[in-house]
């Protein structure tokens, strides 16, 4: 079965070669979304396995997506390091955190097994 994901991320660029690189690595990305309403509608809609969501997403909080995405397992993204956000990680509902250099399908995977 192949593991189905929704990317949300306030940057478009960003978002394209996010999908194109889990797409190579062979996720699905059922659909993609900028904003908290956006991602909110796209997983009651969608059901995805799982989502990948920045945790600054413009002036919305992602981590506040995390809360509202439930039961869908989250998966906090970001151009910072992980340090950076430790203990904000571990305080929410998300299943782990990757670095945007580090995403990978196989680290997705990875997050989700553990």
């Amino acid at each position: 079965m192949t593991l189905r994901c929704l990317l949300v991320d306030d940057n478009s660029q960003f978002l394209a070669a996010a999908r194109d690189l889990l797409e190579r690595e062979g996720l699905t990305v059922v659909g993609t979304a900028g904003h908290i309403a956006d991602a909110v509608g796209q997983a009651a809609d969608l059901g995805p396995d799982v989502a990948l969501v920045d945790i600054n997403l413009g002036g919305e909080s992602g981590f506040e997506l995390a809360e509202r995405l439930r039961p869908t397992p989250v998966i906090m993204i970001s151009t910072h390091s992980g340090d950076d956000y430790i203990d904000l990680v571990e305080e929410s509902r998300a299943i782990g955190f990757l670095a945007k250099t580090a995403l990978s399908a196989s680290a997705v995977k990875q997050l989700l097994d553990a």
